[in-house]
């Protein structure tokens, strides 16, 4: 991080470089970096943020002559739809086999293996199956169309679940599981 660059997430840092692209859509690179660096990043970090942009397919660029110029993707909402679509059908996928690899792999792991692969898949399965909601909003709020792969992230969770009960480690892996679920599950709003 260079001594000018403000703390800033990468979520913000996208939008400030999104920002600058769409506004001043007949800057070519350098100017643009001229505008962006130092007031709101690093030149490196205003590259990885650029980066990031192509490829979510969020901005495009255009070479003329010999200077690059960005512009924000024509149909940005259905381009990033199909990320999300599949992103989360590849990872849905991914998970499934590491839970079938995970019957057997699991026993011979210590303690502190089993605790951090346990709470991965359950963070990555929550995660995925946030996917797969996100896609029902957006394609049909009315219908659950991705019934089959929330279901199947279900029994996912319960084969997670099954093959802690039957580790000879279950006493010691339930409460640092359930310590983890409490910092990544809703918290009682009633309070």
């Amino acid at each position: 991080m260079s001594h000018n660059e403000p703390n800033l997430e990468s979520y913000e840092r996208e939008r400030i470089v999104f920002q600058m692209i769409r506004n001043n859509p007949n800057l070519h690179h350098n100017a643009l970096i001229k505008l962006i660096v130092p007031e709101f990043m690093a030149k490196t970090t205003f590259e990885k943020t650029r980066d990031m942009l192509i490829e979510k397919e969020i901005i495009t660029v255009q070479t003329k002559a010999n200077m690059k110029f960005y512009l924000p993707s024509n149909n940005y909402e259905s381009k990033s739809q199909h990320l999300v679509e599949r992103n989360t059908t590849n990872s849905f996928h991914d998970l499934k086999l590491q839970i079938k690899r995970l019957n057997t792999d699991f026993p011979h792991k210590d303690i502190d293996e089993k605790i951090n692969t346990v709470n991965s898949l359950l963070r990555n399965l929550l995660e995925t199956d946030n996917g797969f909601t996100i896609l029902d909003a957006a394609k049909n709020p009315k219908k659950t169309l991705y019934r089959d792969e929330h279901l199947t992230i279900q029994q996912l969770i319960h084969s997670v679940f099954e093959i802690m009960r039957n580790d000879r480690d279950s006493e010691i892996l339930f409460p640092a599981i359930t310590s983890y679920l409490g910092s990544i599950l809703p918290k009682n709003s009633l309070k």
